[in-house]
């Protein structure tokens, strides 16, 4: 093949507004099935991948792509040559059927040597196909195999896409890649922006097309969307000497909204400033996708900055929209607020009567008297002090759900609850606990600084982890429409954070003790099992993606799960002694000897000292006597690292067992009696891990 040129690629599917959102991830998805799609069809390129994006479009540029395919090297083999050639040196119609099936003559055929004898081979070069070829096959289902949340049908159209596709630009080389998706053709136009540069334009290469976007007011970067967005609403918000609120996450909901950002401060009444301040933040940010505005100390200023999708053609026509909209969410608010303070939170909670939970584990109230129920029960063990205050926060911090607050803007369940509970005297420990149940409500969010709210959190997740385990509906797969691996985590760090000396399994337990006696379901035998094998296995992957080695990990959780926390210092411990100690190795042979001879062991058997015949059975008991009253200060003391190094004293004693003592002897009694001595070693050499994970 001659020499391979390069040529950019232009791709942009043009669409009705994608929601904010799906926006990123989409483009995402776009740029990994984009390199996946290249790989597969073995065109190369250089210079990287790039996607952008706006509501409006999805945009793939790779700056050199090859013109053609990687050439390919097919090897096949034919006949045996003892069939391929007659005694004369000639072709049998086995040779001569081969070459024709291969469009080869039969003298270009080669003969190798295998395993069976000798046969013959063909070995050829299969040039690529030109890439504008492969591409046109390929990009429709490109398109289609983007993994939206939720796709649509629209039209007669038979794919499904997140939103209607308008048009798609497919260039090569300035050459048009002919294909066909969602009925629409392929070409070499594209649009700017839908109010202020609605035309048609042609473009023919990746800088033809840079340019149209910045004729046609399409800012195509989102990266450059958002730093634009962030520096217009600063300077409108200096103009009322405040700082906008920095919300990463609304900066990139509405660089997301938007192609051609310009931003404008309003103002509303101040009355509005009576109302709790995260009220007005959220129904600012929520609602109307605003930035709230706040003075040098911090405090909520009565302003806003909007930011729009076109330059604005009259500033003040279109400030006095944004507060007209805002004023009318704010007074609603109020009301509100003012509905909700008529009745006490507490009297709410019998109004959970009415909130299904869920259909099998019944309403709310019954819900939040479980867990209530847990929550007292965990605070005796954790926090004994506490228990009247967890009794109450656990009581009142679902009541919440039911104001018209919270069913108005549903983030701030906790935090309406707790501003209501401050305005009614309640203890402020109570008062934050209602509030701070939630948290961690996301990866890295800290957990509860106060035990109360510890506790009510801890006992929430819990029952409902073990509710849903109880009727069948455990994530599977991807699939896990209630949070319960999220619960989990959230479960799993709490205990570890705290260092609670409770058990996980006492508290699976407990929860299903408690929905078993609700007679809400019937609580299958294997719930706690099922539910411990779960949070077990999200402990491991969250080590795991924090770089703990994994043999490490297995030899302890396969091991013991009940005390979460102190998990993760005898997972480092281990580690440590797998890493330092010159021993490491011989422990882990020790300990797979024993378990190698005891693994279709399944009765235990009592030890006999009495019933010792030799002098190396003595010694091991007594080597193994020994070790356990030394190690026992270490592993009280929570020092897996000299318990692990004091383990390895019983290396050379069980050598000399095994080499010198059979073990399966046809003696019941002597037998039974020295494989109840190996199980009561195994045991103690668990107390720190299962050595045998490791592979030594």
């Amino acid at each position: 093949m001659g020499e391979i040129m390069v040529s950019e690629l232009l791709f942009e599917i043009g669409t009705e507004e994608i929601p904010s959102g799906y926006l990123d991830r989409g483009l995402s998805d776009l740029k990994d099935l984009s390199v996946s799609c290249l790989a597969e069809n073995r065109i190369e390129y250089a210079g990287g991948v790039f996607t952008y994006g706006t509501p409006r479009r999805l945009v793939l540029i790779v700056k050199a792509v090859a013109d053609a395919q990687q050439d390919t090297t097919e090897e096949v083999t034919g006949p045996p040559a003892r069939v391929a050639f007659d005694e004369q040196g000639n072709p049998t119609k086995a040779a001569l059927g081969f070459a024709e099936r291969q469009g080869v003559s039969v003298e270009s055929l080669e003969r190798v040597e295998t395993p069976k004898g000798e046969y013959l081979f063909l070995k050829r070069t299969i040039p690529g196909r030109r890439t504008i070829d492969v591409l046109a096959e390929a990009l429709p289902g490109l398109i289609s195999a983007i993994p939206w949340p939720k796709s649509m049908r629209w039209g007669t159209v038979s794919m499904s896409f997140v939103r209607p596709i308008h048009w798609i630009t497919a260039l090569l080389g300035g050459e048009v890649i002919p294909f066909e998706a969602a009925g629409i053709k392929s070409g070499t136009y594209t649009f700017g922006h839908r109010f202020m540069a609605p035309e048609r334009t042609e473009v023919r290469s990746v800088e033809d097309y840079m340019n149209a976007m910045e004729r046609g007011y399409v800012v195509v970067d989102p990266a450059e969307r958002r730093r634009l967005i962030k520096d217009m609403v600063e300077r409108a918000a200096s103009g009322v000497d405040g700082t906008p609120a920095d919300d990463p996450d609304l900066l990139s909901t509405v660089a997301n909204l938007v192609e051609y950002p310009s931003a404008v401060c309003g103002s509303f009444d101040e009355r509005f400033l009576s109302l709790p301040e995260t009220v007005l933040v959220t129904a600012m940010k929520e609602h109307q996708k605003y930035f709230s505005v706040h003075d040098a100390s911090g405090r909520l200023l009565p302003n806003f900055v909007a930011v729009n999708n076109t330059v604005a053609r009259d500033e003040a026509v279109v400030r006095k929209g944004h507060e007209r909209v805002l004023r009318a969410r704010l007074a609603d608010a109020v009301f509100f607020f003012e509905e909700d303070r008529k009745k006490p939170l507490a009297d709410r909670f019998e109004d959970l009567e009415g909130v299904i939970f869920q259909a099998e584990l019944g309403t709310s109230r019954a819900k939040v008297t479980r867990f209530s129920e847990l929550a007292v029960s965990l605070s005796r063990r954790v926090a004994p002090d506490s228990a009247t205050q967890v009794e109450m926060a656990a009581k009142l911090c679902k009541c919440d759900l039911v104001t018209q607050m919270v069913g108005e803007f549903p983030s701030l369940q906790g935090v309406m609850g707790a501003s209501y509970a401050r305005m009614e005297g309640y203890e402020e420990e109570i008062c934050r606990a209602i509030h701070e149940h939630y948290l961690p409500a996301r990866a890295g969010e800290q957990v509860p600084a106060s035990d109360v709210a510890a506790v009510v959190g801890v006992a929430d997740r819990v029952d409902s982890i073990v509710g849903y385990f109880a009727v069948g509906l455990e994530p599977s797969g991807n699939a896990d429409p209630f949070a319960l691996r999220r619960h989990a985590l959230a479960v799993l760090r709490i205990l570890e954070q705290k260092r609670w000396d409770v058990s996980l399994r006492w508290l699976v337990n407990e929860a299903a003790c408690i929905l078993a006696g609700s007679g809400a379901v019937a609580v299958p035998g294997d719930t706690v099992e099922r539910v411990l094998q779960f949070c077990r296995e999200r402990y491991r992957r969250l080590l795991l993606r924090e770089g703990y080695d994994a043999d490490c990990v297995e030899s302890v959780l396969s091991v013991d799960f009940e005390w979460v926390s102190i998990l993760r210092t005898r997972i480092e411990q281990v580690g440590r002694f797998s890493r330092e100690s010159e021993k490491f190795g011989a422990l882990c042979l020790t300990f797979k000897r024993v378990r190698n001879i005891l693994k279709k062991e399944t009765m235990r058997h009592p030890v006999a000292p009495g019933l010792f015949q030799d002098q190396f059975e003595t010694s091991l008991w007594e080597a193994a006597s020994k070790v356990e009253k030394g190690i026992s200060v270490p592993l009280r003391e929570g020092d897996y690292y000299t318990a692990a190094v004091g383990l390895t004293e019983l290396g050379k004693p069980v050598d000399d067992l095994f080499d010198e003592v059979e073990i399966m002897t046809g003696d019941e009694a002597l037998r039974n009696n020295r494989l109840g001595m190996l199980q009561r070693l195994e045991e103690l050499i668990l107390r720190v891990a299962d050595f045998s994970k490791f592979p030594v």
